[in-house]
């Protein structure tokens, strides 16, 4: 494994040359030498009576546009056939290409994706110092390294205090004594905390949070890359008002690959009423202020910047909550409602690998995702929790253990009620996710009119996966479908959606991918008359089938072909009437 050495930002040679400029600037300047030593070393500027600064190292930016290797500039990689042994043994315990990253330098260069006016942008002078808190369980070597040396090499050296990566009982040999020796060696500013047991990721983000002593708190997960000029957006906003929390861009590192790409340019956080997490647009005024912060309801969770202040006014993450899930909803409504401000900062661009797999084992029995939520819901969500309970009843009868301490920070912040958040925060919400949900186009087994013992399967399927499948048919959950009010194809109560990307060729293939919404690929109708199941906005192709082999594709509609006709057991024959003046959006 090639380890790159970290850039050294300030030589001898610079500083001479450096010295000798000034010099002969102020032979030629009437200019006070102190008065010109101010300016070029602080470069700052005056803007409507605010001292600003910009904080791009051009100097890095320069030596990072030289770097050759694999990966550079974000570009996919990959690895050759002699080391498919070695690949496919740590796929199976990381769930990403960890063999590829061994490969890339621990600071590769990454593109500026950023909005073109970032590069012009300048933040406040003066800036709080920041803490990187990065809770990590047996992560890879190289993804955990690139996460520290990428945050510390495009960061001004001067906010960012420290790096404290928390172990939570890490049984992989490297992560021990061999870290400690390579943090203390190249990069001394970071440093472990362990724990004792396996706590789970939230009590592992406060327990960094507890040795932080940094003005700002900034949460990054093990396997992420900052990029360009990333810290001080998140900084700008906490300095004019520390009860505000400061979300990045999250974008994409391919999980087998490792190619660097956007996620999209903007989405504001939100949640449907089975606590998924899901995205709303973004506002057409905060569209043409673009790349201004914007508010955002809910964060994505894992990444994001507070004041240590502001957080431990809030009581930090609820210690109740065990392991992960729900944490980004309670922070985030502890944030609205006792009077502080949530931001997306679109010049704050982070990369994110999301793992193909989860290769690591739920440390808890039981359902601690469910008692996690009722612990939010019970606190923060007042009336609006009956919404959550309607659709997962299953959840009253986990037990929620002591609430006093979080209903305590609650009232000793005054805060608001949840309708508030609901009417003031998250008011476009309930249009994309309504209350109750409207009722189903369809729902039920889809029976083949060309062989009525065969019904569509989704047994064994989850999101990426090929809806291909009859099966013989039944009432199990696997023949279970539903066209709802969104003008999507759906298993039962499922957040995946049938997905054609591509109509290319005489059989397209469907696929199960996350509901959107949107209309688009994931558009369908049912022709009551014809008994086809149309595909998209103008109807041209549709579900099909080849009976012989049981195969489910989409194909250019034909009324008389046996293999398009299916029949739904349950028909909502008014609504489908009328669908084309239906709104997908309630």
């Amino acid at each position: 494994m090639r380890l790159r050495r970290l850039w050294v930002r300030h030589q001898g040679k610079l500083l001479a040359l450096g010295i000798l400029a000034l010099l002969v600037i102020l032979a030629s300047s009437p200019t006070p030498l102190r008065d010109l030593v101010k300016r070029e070393e602080e470069g700052v500027v005056v803007v409507r009576g605010e001292r600003k600064k910009d904080y791009h190292d051009h100097d890095y930016l320069r030596v990072e546009s030289r770097q050759k290797g694999p990966g550079e500039m974000g570009i996919a990689a990959s690895l050759p056939a002699s080391l498919d042994r070695e690949k496919d043994d740590l796929y199976k315990v990381n769930g990403f290409n960890a063999r590829l990253s061994d490969e890339i330098a621990l600071n590769r260069s990454l593109k500026d994706i950023r909005h073109p006016k970032c590069k012009e942008k300048l933040y406040l002078a003066n800036l709080p110092t920041a803490a990187v808190v990065v809770p990590f369980h047996n992560e890879h070597w190289t993804t955990l390294l690139r996460t520290a040396v990428s945050a510390y090499n495009r960061s001004p050296k001067h906010l960012l205090k420290e790096i404290i990566l928390v172990d939570d009982a890490s049984t992989k040999d490297f992560l021990g004594r061999k870290l400690d020796e390579y943090l203390a060696t190249h990069l001394p500013i970071a440093r472990v905390v362990r724990l004792p047991e396996r706590w789970g990721l939230i009590r592992a983000r406060l327990e960094g949070a507890k040795h932080a002593t940094a003005d700002v708190l900034i949460f990054l997960d093990s396997h992420t890359e900052c990029t360009t000029n990333w810290l001080p957006p998140l900084l700008d906003p906490i300095a004019q008002d520390y009860k505000t929390a400061v979300c990045p861009f999250i974008d994409v590192i391919d999980f087998e690959t490792f190619e660097y790409r956007a996620q999209d340019e903007g989405r504001r956080g939100a949640f449907d009423w089975e606590f998924y997490y899901k995205r709303l647009p973004v506002l057409p005024e905060d569209e043409k202020n673009m790349p201004e912060p914007f508010k955002s309801p809910v964060m994505a969770g894992g990444l994001f910047a507070i004041s240590s202040k502001f957080f431990w006014e809030l009581g930090g993450y609820d210690p109740g909550l065990d392991i992960w899930g729900g944490e980004q909803y309670e922070l985030s409504f502890k944030i609205w409602q006792c009077h502080g401000i949530m931001l997306d900062a679109p010049c704050s661009r982070i990369g994110h690998i999301y793992r193909k797999f989860a290769p690591f084992p739920n440390p808890r029995k039981g359902n601690f995702i469910a008692r996690n939520y009722r612990r939010v819901a019970e606190v923060w969500m007042d009336e609006y929790k009956q919404y959550l309970y309607m659709r997962q009843p299953g959840w009253l009868k986990v037990g929620t253990g002591d609430l006093s301490d979080q209903l305590a920070v609650r009232e000793r912040n005054k805060c608001k009620s949840f309708k508030w958040f609901m009417e003031n925060i998250a008011f476009d919400l309930t249009k994309h996710y309504p209350l109750v949900e409207p009722p189903d186009y369809c729902n039920g087994t889809i029976q083949s009119m060309a062989e009525p013992k065969l019904c569509v399967d989704s047994k064994l399927k989850g999101q990426f996966d090929r809806l291909d499948s009859l099966g013989q048919c039944g009432q199990s959950s696997q023949f279970m479908f539903q066209l709802t009010a969104y003008k999507d194809l759906r298993p039962l109560k499922s957040h995946n959606c049938f997905d054609v990307p591509d109509l290319k060729g005489e059989r397209a293939p469907v696929l199960l991918f996350g509901c959107h919404k949107g209309l688009g690929n994931q558009m369908w109708k049912y022709d009551v008359d014809n008994q086809q199941i149309r595909f998209g906005h103008y109807g041209t192709h549709c579900l099909d089938a080849s009976v012989g082999n049981k195969e489910v594709y989409v194909a250019l509609c034909d009324a008389t072909s046996m293999t398009q006709k299916w029949k739904w057991s349950y028909v909502n024959e008014e609504r489908l009437r009328n669908y084309d003046n239906l709104d997908p959006k309630p």
